[in-house]
């Protein structure tokens, strides 16, 4: 059998609680050569945080049994061990609290715990095999900064308690500082450890939900220098300017040494808990590296009166050694396990900013409240103690533990053993005297509504390398309204190409990932970033085509009556009495209404304008050819009337050609009345032919309508060219046929070049194509019929005889 384990502190009491707490932090390994039995461990380099929670444990065990209400005739004692932060100590404390300091050959075991609870371990990895040891004896512990989220599982974990929140919250709020300060672009580094590995893995998969990119995520263990190494040239070559640090004190510090070596510094680092408000971290060069740093810490709470207990209480009642030597002015310990606390007498400068001592004075008293419940204690009657509590029922009543500590803080324990988060937003700053402090510029509180849990003072904090202005950490700088985010192959999310939108579509806010396409009647304007109507285009008054339009339409329209007048001065001329000067006002002006109706194609298109272009068009010209034709078959006529006992021209007098032209009219006027009763034109937007804009025209309705009336024109067209031509080599002088055949021709070539003309223009030039057809013939039939009766009415007046024109002279 070795050698007992003795606590390092230890009183006796009606209850026990034990506690395994690395008071030092460096371990001396005897050499085994199994010759001999093994020496006790050896530790040393005071941790005074651990001391702390040691102190701390014995006061608040000293306030519980002085107090007359919570445990009044039951006395609490501890048994305090050195875990020397090496999991060998731990082992072995762990075994002395199961199974007491001593213990003989032949002893039989007597099946229950000497203790009802331990506090500890401080870390994560040190509590996972504290409770797995403990477990099966359903022996409760109680860690104050164990946070790691795997010690929630209640399967694996069922007597495990924390009065320190879970990582769970922390990793969240990591996730959501980053989130809030705009780093979509970050690097992550941990320890390889149950504390660091469940940590990022919770802070991995938030960040894919709130959409943050992660560069690289990379750990380490305190003993692996060359991994840390890489670690650092891994940060170095990043393009992140933002590390979240998930690591424990010991490896952070280490982390900080390689990165002071190689000089690596304007980094913005978010740090955890464990080591972002550790004393050990301020060295001359640390804030050179993490100054700025933003971090989560534990509340500093305030406990009244331990202050003072540590200077003198603790060191006069609890503190295991005498002196010796009265009367010499030196002391010497008896025991020199205690010669190194010894120096820390008569310091408590440190005590104020001690952050999880308060979660051992909280731990103590939670088991102090499950006692108060187990003994049934009432006040002025005292508790039951006729009978023993088992570590188990210490367990189901911790579960229900709900009281207010002395400080104001509400204590329970959720579902998974933890309390609820609370945690300070804290920064590394530098006082004007160069001493590093950390400034709290905010919290999170999970207790509260999401939109009040987490609240930052941005004003009051300072950055990496201490710049006033927050760093930017992103892969690709944000697209700007106009274009859309493209993913770059083989890259994270965050990493993106700025598209621009298409024609048509547009984004209206920065980082759009797709752009949205523009409703029908509207178009993106330039900067690819709002809808504009489209511009709608037809053929107006305005605009220079429009105007060189109107300007033929009126100077034909001009042209015609100045022949009118000049006709009717000289109506009683043999030229143009001749082939029924009656017809021939008539078409004048039936050709002065086909130049007007021009007029109406140009113009917004309406409801009216769109039906009457059309009809006006129709019968106009219908009208126009009807006495055309009528000239055509009194040419024939005439000649016919020459020859002996000939009676034609009684057949087609003035009053018949005045009832075929009317009929003829008349057949134009009942196709276009049908046309507008049955499917009328109407104005329409085109949107197929342009994208940008909108072409206003006016729909056909009845393809079959229009069809009919160009058909209809063209076949009294072709009726009037085959007479015409027929007629062209009759005698005379002025045989009127040639020049109306000449005019058919002009007037069918027009037409017949202007339906493809017509079927390939686009727009407003479909109209423009339509006049100009329109304008062609018109001007056609005027000159060729008319243009030589002009000529000789105003050059050639000895011709303007009766002899002349039948041919006599």
């Amino acid at each position: 059998m070795g050698d007992p384990k003795y606590p390092l502190f230890s009183k006796d009491g009606d209850i026990t609680i034990g506690a395994i707490l690395a008071i030092h932090s460096k371990l001396a390994l005897s050499s085994f050569e199994f010759t001999q039995k093994p020496q006790l461990l050896s530790c040393s380099s005071v941790n005074l945080q651990d001391f702390r929670m040691v102190q701390m444990m014995i006061f608040a065990i000293d306030e519980i049994n002085k107090n007359e209400i919570l445990l009044p005739n039951i006395s609490i004692g501890y048994r305090i061990y050195d875990s020397c932060g090496s999991r060998m100590a731990s082992m072995s404390a762990t075994m002395a609290l199961m199974n007491g300091p001593e213990f003989a050959a032949g002893e039989t075991c007597k099946g229950g715990s000497s203790i009802h609870a331990i506090i500890g371990e401080p870390q994560s990895s040190a509590t996972v095999i504290l409770s797995r040891t403990t477990g099966s004896f359903k022996i409760p512990v109680i860690s104050h900064s164990a946070t790691c989220e795997c010690l929630s599982n209640r399967k694996y974990y069922p007597s495990v308690f924390r009065t320190i929140a879970s990582d769970y919250h922390q990793s969240r709020a990591l996730a959501y500082i980053v989130k809030y300060f705009g780093w979509s672009w970050v690097g992550a580094v941990n320890s390889d450890n149950d504390y660091g590995n469940y940590g990022m893995a919770i802070f991995l998969n938030i960040t894919k939900e709130e959409g943050i990119c992660v560069e690289y995520s990379v750990k380490f263990q305190r003993t692996e220098t060359e991994k840390l190494k890489i670690v650092v040239n891994t940060i170095k070559n990043g393009t992140a300017k933002v590390i979240v640090a998930f690591l424990t004190s010991f490896e952070m510090n280490n982390l900080l040494d390689q990165l002071s070596i190689q000089n690596v510094t304007g980094l913005q680092v978010i740090g955890v808990e464990a080591w972002i408000t550790a004393s050990s971290m301020i060295t001359p060069n640390s804030f050179r590296v993490l100054g700025g740093s933003l971090g989560f810490a534990v509340k500093k709470i305030n406990i009244q009166g331990f202050a003072d207990y540590v200077l003198k209480a603790f060191w006069e009642t609890a503190f295991p050694c005498s002196q010796i030597e009265k009367n010499s002015s030196q002391t010497e310990l008896s025991s020199s396990r205690y010669q190194d606390l010894l120096v820390l007498k008569n310091y408590n400068e440190d005590v104020p900013e001690q952050r999880y001592a308060s979660n051992v004075y909280k731990a103590v008293y939670a088991v102090a409240h499950s006692l108060h419940s187990l003994f049934k204690c009432k006040e002025n009657e005292g508790c039951k103690n006729n009978f023993t509590i088992q570590p188990q029922q210490v367990v189901e009543a911790l579960k229900n533990v709900n009281f207010t500590a002395k400080m104001g803080d509400r204590v329970w324990f959720d579902s998974t053993g933890a309390t609820v988060a609370q945690y300070e937003v804290v920064n590394w700053q530098q006082d004007s005297d160069g001493s590093i402090q950390f400034k709290p510029v905010g919290y999170y509180d999970a207790s509260l509504p999401p939109d009040q849990s987490f609240v930052l003072n941005t004003e009051n904090i300072i950055w990496a390398g201490g710049k006033l202005e927050k760093p930017r950490s992103v892969c690709s700088e944000s697209c700007p309204p106009g274009t859309r985010k493209a993913a770059q192959k083989g890259r994270p999310v965050c990493c993106y190409d700025c598209i621009p939108c298409a024609e048509g579509e547009i984004s209206n806010e920065t980082d759009s990932n797709n752009c949205m396409q523009c409703p029908e009647e509207y178009w993106s304007n330039a900067e690819k970033n709002k809808c504009m109507l489209k511009a709608v285009e037809f053929l107006s008054f305005t605009e220079v085509m429009g105007i060189v339009l109107f300007f033929f339409s009126l100077f034909g329209v001009g042209l015609t009556a100045m022949v009118a007048i000049l006709f009717y001065n000289k109506k009683d001329t043999p030229i143009v009495k001749a082939n029924n000067s009656e017809l021939s006002f008539l078409l004048l002006f039936s050709l002065t209404l086909c130049f007007l109706c021009s007029l109406t194609f140009i113009g917004r298109p309406t409801e009216w304008s769109c039906m009457l272009r059309h009809t006006a068009f129709g019968i106009t010209f219908v009208l126009c050819i009807s006495c055309v034709l009528g000239k055509t078959i009194v040419v024939l006529m005439a000649f016919k009337a020459t020859l002996p006992g000939s009676n034609v021209m009684k057949c087609f007098g003035p009053l018949q050609q005045r009832l075929s032209v009317v009929s003829f009219t008349l057949i134009q006027v009942l196709i276009c009345v049908f046309w507008l009763t049955i499917s009328p034109p109407f104005p329409y937007k085109n949107l197929k032919y342009y994208n940008e804009k909108i072409i206003l025209e006016c729909s056909l309705g009845s393809t079959i309508g229009f069809s009919a009336v160009l058909g209809y024109i063209g076949l009294l067209a072709v009726l009037c060219f085959i007479l015409a031509f027929l007629a062209r080599t009759l005698p005379d002088n002025f045989n009127e046929a040639k020049f109306i055949t000449f005019s058919m021709l002009i007037f069918c070539a027009v037409w017949i070049t202007f339906i493809p003309a017509y079927i390939s223009s686009p727009g407003k030039f479909t109209v423009a194509v339509e006049i100009f057809a329109i304008l062609a013939s018109s001007f056609g039939l005027l000159l060729c019929i008319f243009a030589p009766k002009f000529y000789i009415i105003l050059h050639k007046p000895e011709q303007n005889t009766k002899q002349h024109v039948m041919g006599k002279i």
